[in-house]
Order: C-alpha cells, then structure tokens, then sequence
C-alpha cells in the first residue's frame, strides 16, 4: 500500500471512529458544546449538539429505537488564506437514527441501526453528494447489573459501515467496559478508553484518550492549488482529564478538557485526497455537556 493510501486510511478510520461514537448505544437524550482554539492563531473550532433517541417496547426484551443527531460545527477562521472562506464558516451535520435491539440469549442481546445522513455546508439545496448512509450491527453482553458477579462488565462487539471513510466494506466496533472495585472501573476501546475514579456516589473523575473529527462536502467548491476542492474533514486525537456529575440515576453532566496530540484539518478534492492542510498544531481541547443514558 503507498503511503499517501495508507495515511488517508488513517485519516479514515479516525473519522469513522468518532462518528460512529455519535450514536452512543446507552444515550437517549445529549447536548453538547465542544472547543478547540488553533495554536498562535485567532482561528478556532466550535461545535454544538444536540442528540435525542426514543425507545419503543414491540415485545418483551425488543425494543424498536428512532432518533435524530444534529451537529453544528463553526468554523471562525480569521487567518489569511490565499482563497474565500466564507463559505467553511458553519457545517451542518444531520443523522437520522433507526435501531432495533432484542435479547438474542440468557447473555448477549443483538442490535442493529441505519443512520442516514446529511454532512454538507447547507449553501444551497440539497445533492446527492450531501448524502451519506451509516450503519451497524452489535452483539452486546452487559452483566453490570449482576449482583452475583464480583466484577461486572459490559462487550460490546460489532461491525459498523461508514460511507464517509469512502472504504467499501465495514470495520469492526470494540468496547469493554470492567468494574474492577466500587471506586475504580476502566473502558478500552475505540473511539474512547478511560479509567475512571468514584469520588461518591455523585461525583467521578477520569483520564481519558479518545477521537474526534467529522468529514462533509462543500457545496461551494474552491479552486486550491489547481484543484476543485469539495471535502473539509477534521480527525483528531485527545487525551486529557474529564469530571462527571451524577444528578440522578440516569442524568449526567461531563466536563472534558485535555491536549490533542494528533490534529488534522484537511480541505480535499472529490476523491478525497488532500490539497489544502487548514491545521496541524496540536492545542488545546474542550468539550462538556448533559446526557440522559440509560
């Protein structure tokens, strides 16, 4: 594979990480505000969420699940560049989530979900190419509410396709999550890993490194460089420190700030290769909000 493949397919899966987190498969409400300054520039990334999922009983242990995800991501580039950005200032990013889970035996329970998806700068109407369909399919053994096991656990094990990362077939979806006493529990996985600490029954702490990133079309294109760019994407690696606040069972506050240590914000043609790097400074990270889980 040559290395300009080979680094996009990076780039790729970084992106399909971070989007496929976005449906979170035990959130049913989120809002969320999220920051990232450029180093020594007065540019900065803002983006706000909103995420709302409804579980619908069809039979015992079935549920059918519908939702909608909206992201807005601004793009306050102040910089100078040798072209127009007017029009990167905001994207919009769209999902509409469609699941299906039931209990497939005594451990594990089945889920599936499609979720279209708009990913476009919204400047004029809609095209084929501001159309994206998602999905996946997961097996998921969840003892965490075991009282006979001294250390509960969660595997979550699955396949999920992402026709953003422009790869023809789905890559594979990994989380587990282990209680390892009452105050201390650790998830691995991809797009999150943590380990976290139980102050009380109310407050926890943890360090954390995880992805971020988005992809979407430009229905505006620039010429850059002699070429017709209509891609923006962002792929970032986070590591830092995040703060939870428990205001009920199933109502949770979050505060995560920490540093990038891999960061790219990439303007690219229509096969998505790259012609115009925005960014590649490592800085500062933000990103807090409220979810309702189950």
């Amino acid at each position: 594979m040559k290395k300009k493949e080979l680094k996009w397919l990076i780039i790729c899966f970084l992106i399909f990480a971070f989007q496929t987190s976005n449906a979170q498969l035990t959130d049913l409400a989120r809002l969320e505000y999220s920051f990232i300054p450029k180093s020594n520039s007065e540019d900065q990334y803002t983006r706000l969420r909103a995420l709302i999922n409804y579980p619908i009983k069809t039979k015992k242990d079935a549920y059918l699940i519908v939702g909608a995800e909206y992201n807005r991501i601004i793009l306050n580039l102040e910089d100078d560049y040798p072209f127009d950005v007017s029009q990167l200032n905001t994207i919009h990013v769209i999902d509409l989530n469609v699941g299906y889970t039931f209990k497939w035996n005594e451990k594990w329970r089945f889920g599936f979900k499609f979720n279209p998806r708009i990913a476009s700068t919204l400047t004029k109407s809609l095209t084929s190419d501001d159309y994206f369909m998602n999905g996946g399919a997961f097996f998921i053994n969840d003892r965490t509410k075991d009282e006979n096991l001294k250390r509960p656990y969660r595997l979550i094990l699955g396949l999920t396709y992402n026709a953003t990362t422009g790869l023809p077939f789905p890559l594979p979806f990994v989380s587990y999550f282990r209680e390892v006493n009452d105050i201390w529990s650790f998830n691995l996985g991809v797009p999150k890993s943590n380990l976290k600490y139980s102050i009380n029954d109310k407050n926890n702490i943890q360090a954390f490194v995880g992805l971020d990133g988005y992809l979407a079309h430009l229905q505006e294109p620039s010429i850059i460089n002699g070429q017709n760019v209509d891609h923006i994407s962002l792929s970032v690696a986070i590591g830092g420190l995040g703060y939870e606040y428990l205001f009920g069972k199933h109502l949770v506050g979050y505060l995560y700030t920490g540093y990038t240590f891999r960061l790219n914000n990439v303007l690219r043609n229509e096969n998505r290769d790259e012609v115009f790097k925005l960014d590649d400074v490592n800085a500062f990270y933000l990103r807090t909000g409220v979810k309702f889980k189950i």
